[in-house]
C-alpha cells in the first residue's frame, strides 16, 4: 500500500498525449490555428498531413516540422471541391490510413443580414460548411474502414452567442457545431470520435492583416480593444488552441465525443 501511495505521488510521463504511429489530416494547415496544430501534432509523434489552398504555405508549414525532426507533407487541395477532397483522400490513404482528421480550412466575413451579399454568403457556405462535410465525407468511410478514428472540427463562439457584423460567418460556424453533433451520434458504433473547438478571438495573421487594412495608423489601439473583449483580458494565441486540439485528438479523451470546447477567455460565460 506504501508503494502505490508512493507511485501515485510521483509526476508521470503523461503517454497518453502522444500520437505515434497516427496519420493526421489538417486542413488550411498553412498559417494560423491550422499550422499550429500541425506543428503541435507533429511534436507529438504524428505523422501529418498538411492540406491548404495555397501549396507553398502547406509547404512551409512541413518545412519547420521536418527541420524540427518531425514527419510532415504537403497537398495543395480546395476543400469546396467534393470530387478533388475524395481524389486526395484516397491519395493520402494510399501511405497510410488518416486515423486524425482535422477541419481547420475556414473563411471569414464582416457584415450583417443586410450588407452580406449572396456571393459572400454563398462563399463563406461553400468554404466553412461545404467544406468541412466534403472532408467529414471522404474521411469517416476510410475510418470505417480501418477501425475507427478522431474528427476534430474547429467552429467559433460566433456559432453559440451573437455577434455583431458576423452574420454569415456565426452561420456557418453554428452549422459546424450541428454536423458535428450530429456525426458524432451517427458515427458511434465505428469507434470514430467527433468534437469541435469554439475560440474566441484568436492572434492569427488574419487579424493583423483585418487591422492593418480597416484601421491604418490604429492599428495598437484597435488591437488593444479586440483584446479586452474577452474577459480574460487578452486575445488566445495559436498555440493554446493547438494544445486542446492535441488533448481532444488524443487517447486521453478517449471517453470524450459529442461535444464543443470552447477557448473564449471566459466571453461565453463572463462576459458582461
Amino acid at each position: 500500500m506504501e508503494e502505490r501511495r508512493l507511485a501515485l505521488s510521483q509526476p508521470q510521463a503523461n503517454t497518453n498525449l502522444r500520437l505515434d504511429g497516427k496519420v493526421a489530416l489538417v486542413t488550411g494547415g498553412g498559417s494560423g490555428i491550422g499550422q499550429a496544430i500541425a506543428m503541435k501534432f507533429a511534436a507529438h509523434g504524428a505523422t501529418v498531413r498538411v492540406l491548404d489552398i495555397s501549396l507553398g504555405a502547406g509547404e512551409e508549414t512541413c518545412r519547420q516540422i521536418t527541420s524540427a525532426g518531425g514527419k510532415a507533407s504537403a497537398c495543395a487541395c480546395d476543400v469546396t471541391d467534393q470530387k478533388l477532397v475524395k481524389e486526395t483522400f484516397r491519395q493520402l490513404a494510399a501511405n497510410g490510413p488518416v486515423s486524425i482528421l482535422v477541419n481547420n480550412a475556414g473563411v471569414s466575413h464582416i457584415g450583417t443580414v443586410e450588407s452580406t451579399t449572396e456571393a459572400d454568403f454563398d462563399r463563406v457556405f461553400r468554404v466553412n460548411v461545404k467544406g468541412y462535410y466534403n472532408c467529414m465525407q471522404a474521411a469517416v468511410a476510410s475510418m470505417k474502414a480501418n477501425g475507427g478514428g478522431v474528427i476534430l472540427n474547429m467552429a467559433s463562439i460566433a456559432g453559440s452567442v451573437g455577434l455583431a457584423d458576423r452574420f454569415a460567418y456565426s452561420m456557418s460556424k453554428a452549422a459546424v457545431i450541428s454536423m458535428t453533433y450530429s456525426a458524432a451520434r451517427d458515427c458511434l458504433a465505428y469507434k470514430i470520435r467527433c468534437n469541435c473547438i469554439s475560440p474566441a478571438r484568436v492572434h492569427t495573421p488574419f487579424v493583423d492583416n483585418y487591422l492593418r487594412n480597416t484601421y491604418p495608423g490604429r492599428e495598437r489601439e484597435m488591437f488593444e480593444k479586440l483584446s479586452q473583449a474577452q474577459p480574460i483580458g487578452r486575445m488566445a494565441e495559436p498555440g493554446e488552441v493547438a494544445s486542446l486540439a492535441l488533448f481532444l485528438c488524443s487517447d486521453e479523451a478517449s471517453f470524450i465525443t459529442g461535444v464543443d470546447y470552447p477557448i473564449d477567455g471566459g466571453f461565453f460565460n463572463l462576459h458582461g
